[in-house]
């Protein structure tokens, strides 16, 4: 009796080494720019005037080290990690704006929109 056909996985489908790693790196450091974000927020309205920046300050040096290091994974692992690279761009661009102004808003605005298209795209 011949064994039944199993057809075999497409190549899109198999696991390959260290994906789960970058995908778990770009979920949390999505994660980490949304607080930074709603941080950034509650700063540029005026819910925490009296409170220190420095938070807002170290989650943006750990979304930049995030999605640099999530980018290398992915390159690593096969996955399409240059899609994360305007999403870098823009938040290297980021300090030459002045918080409180609006050119740091839209640009804050700008990083979302890249990272979560960078994101499903090396996904």
């Amino acid at each position: 009796m011949a064994a039944p056909y199993v057809p075999a996985l497409p190549a899109a489908m198999c696991k390959h080494p260290g994906m789960e790693a970058h995908r778990a790196l770009l979920t949390v450091t999505g994660g980490l720019l949304l607080v930074l974000m709603a941080l950034g927020l509650s700063l540029q309205l005026g819910y925490r005037r009296t409170a220190a920046r420095w938070p807002h300050h170290a989650l943006y040096f750990v979304v930049v080290a995030g999605t640099a290091v999530s980018a290398l994974l992915g390159w690593r692992a096969g996955a399409a990690a240059l899609a994360l690279g305007p999403a870098l761009a823009l938040l290297l661009a980021m300090p030459r704006t002045r918080p409180g102004r609006a050119g740091h808003w839209r640009l804050a605005v700008l990083v979302l929109t890249a990272y979560v298209l960078g994101a499903w795209g090396a996904w």
